[in-house]
C-alpha cells in the first residue's frame, strides 16, 4: 500500500479512541516500569505515593524497592496511574485532534517497538528455561520439606523445575517469540506467543507468583498486536471462511532510514539469542562445593559441644549445612532454625568466609580441608571464639528421593502415584 492511502484511510472514532488510550499506557508503562537511569524517579517517588495515600488510604509506607516482586503496592498503584494519566491524555488527545484520519504511521511505529521489546523479554525468558537458571532443579531444603509446608509457589518452582524436558518445552515456546520481529510471520508468532503467555499468567495468578503485573502486561501486548488480524483469525477459525492475513502496512521511508532499521533489526535478530544463551550461561552459578554436609564433630575453643553444657557456649551448634549455590549456603542449627549465609570462596587458598544474611556482623572466617569425598573439616573463628567443624559430605543427595531418582518410563503397567 502507498503512501496516499496510507494517510487518507479514514479509522472510526472507537479506534482512535482506542489507540490513543493504547499509545499512552504502554509508552508510559515502559518508561515508568523500567524507568532506565531513574529519570522519573523523582517524579514517581512523589505522586504515587500521594495517590496511595489520597485516593486508597494507604497508611504505610509506600516506596520503590527491589524486593524481587513486581506485584508490590507501589508497583500497583504505578499502574493505576499509569491508566489515568492514560485516560487524560487520551481526552485531552481527542480534543485536539478529533479531525485526524488515522494514526497509521505511529500505529505501524509503536508496533515495531512492542513487537521487539516483546521478543526481547520472551527470548530471555525462554532461554532461562532452556539453560535452567529460572527453575533449578528441587533443592535438599525442598527435597525435605513437605508438601503442607511449601507456598503455592514453592509448589510452581519444584513442579517446573523437576523435568528438564518440560523446561525445553516451555524454553523453545517462548524463544518461538523470535518470529514477531517479522511481519512477515508476526501474527503465526503471536499465536504461539498468547497461548504461551496465557500459561504463564494462569501460573502467576493461580500459584501466587508476583508477576502478574508483568506477565499481565506482555499478555496485553500480544493481543494489541494480534488484534489487527482479529476479524480475519475469527472468520477462519468460526465461520470457516477463506481469508487473508494481513501484514502491518509500512509507511514509505526514506532509502537512508529504511537501510539503517534493516541493519538494526539484523543485528537484534542475530544478537538476541546468542547474547541471552552467553548470559544464561555466565549465571551458573553452581559451587564447586556443593552438597549436603552433615555436622559429626562441633568443638568451640577447643571444647567438644554438649548439649547438655550449652551454657558455656556462645555459639549454638551446626545440625548440617548445605550448599548448592556459588552465592549462598544454609546451616541448620541445633535448635532447628535455618539460616542462609553469603559465600567467598577462595579455591586457591582453601578459604571460606560466611556472612549472615540478616545479620552481616555474624561473619565466619574458615580454612576447609576435603580429607575425601565423604569427610570435611573447617576450622576458623567466628570474633574471638575459635570453631572446628567435621562433616559428613553427601554430594549427589538428589539420588535418595523417589522424586528425583524415578526416572522416566515408557511403559507402566499400573499408575505409579505415590
Amino acid at each position: 500500500m502507498n503512501n496516499t492511502s496510507i494517510e487518507t484511510t479514514q479509522w472510526s472514532k472507537s479506534e482512535k479512541i482506542s489507540f490513543r488510550f493504547f499509545f499512552t499506557y504502554f509508552v508510559l508503562f515502559l518508561l515508568f516500569m523500567h524507568d532506565i537511569g531513574n529519570f522519573f524517579t523523582f517524579f514517581l517517588s512523589k505522586i504515587v505515593p500521594w495517590f496511595g495515600k489520597t485516593i486508597f488510604n494507604i497508611d504505610y509506607e509506600i516506596k520503590s524497592a527491589f524486593t524481587g516482586s513486581s506485584d508490590t503496592t507501589y508497583n500497583y498503584i504505578l499502574i493505576f496511574t499509569i491508566c489515568l494519566f492514560s485516560v487524560l491524555s487520551t481526552i485531552i488527545w481527542s480534543l485536539l485532534d478529533r479531525n485526524k484520519a488515522n494514526y497509521k504511521k505511529l500505529y505501524y511505529w509503536l508496533t515495531v517497538f512492542l513487537r521487539f521489546y516483546l521478543g526481547l523479554m520472551l527470548i530471555s525468558y525462554g532461554m532461562a528455561k532452556i539453560i535452567k537458571t529460572q527453575f533449578p532443579y528441587p533443592s535438599y531444603n525442598r527435597l525435605n520439606q513437605t508438601y503442607g509446608d511449601s507456598s503455592p509457589m514453592g509448589l510452581a518452582w519444584t513442579f517446573l523445575g523437576f523435568s528438564k524436558g518440560y523446561n525445553l518445552f516451555m524454553g523453545f515456546a517462548e524463544v518461538a517469540a523470535v518470529l514477531l520481529f517479522f511481519r512477515r510471520t508476526l501474527t503465526f508468532g503471536l499465536i504461539i506467543t498468547v497461548a504461551t503467555l496465557a500459561n504463564v499468567v494462569a501460573i502467576n495468578f493461580f500459584y501466587d507468583v508476583p508477576v502478574k503485573i508483568v506477565s499481565s502486561n506482555l499478555m496485553l501486548m500480544a493481543l494489541f498486536l494480534l488484534a489487527y488480524n482479529f476479524k480475519d483469525l475469527f472468520q477462519f477459525f468460526f465461520l470457516k471462511k477463506p481469508v487473508q492475513i494481513k501484514e502491518i502496512e509500512k509507511p514509505k521511508l526514506k532509502n537512508w532510514l529504511n537501510k539503517t532499521f534493516i541493519v538494526l533489526k539484523i543485528i537484534i535478530v542475530f544478537l538476541a539469542i546468542p547474547y541471552n544463551l552467553y548470559s544464561r550461561i555466565g549465571m551458573d552459578s553452581t559451587s564447586p562445593l556443593k552438597g549436603y554436609y552433615e555436622v559429626k564433630e562441633f568443638e568451640v575453643n577447643d571444647s567438644i559441644y554438649s548439649i547438655s553444657d550449652t551454657t558455656k557456649f556462645k555459639i549454638t551448634k551446626w545440625k548440617d549445612m548445605l550448599i548448592e549455590s556459588k552465592q549462598w549456603l544454609r546451616i541448620k542449627k541445633e535448635d532447628d532454625k535455618t539460616s542462609w549465609y553469603r559465600i567467598d570462596l577462595n579455591e586457591e587458598k582453601n578459604k571460606l568466609k560466611l556472612t549472615g544474611y540478616r545479620d552481616t556482623t555474624e561473619v565466619y572466617n574458615f580454612k576447609y580441608k576435603e580429607i575425601d569425598t565423604a569427610n570435611f573439616i573447617v576450622r576458623g573463628s567466628l570474633k574471638s571464639d575459635s570453631i572446628y567443624i567435621k562433616f559428613n559430605k553427601t554430594k549427589d543427595y538428589r539420588k535418595n528421593y523417589l522424586l528425583t531418582n524415578r526416572g522416566f518410563h515408557w511403559i507402566n503397567e499400573r499408575p505409579f502415584n505415590r
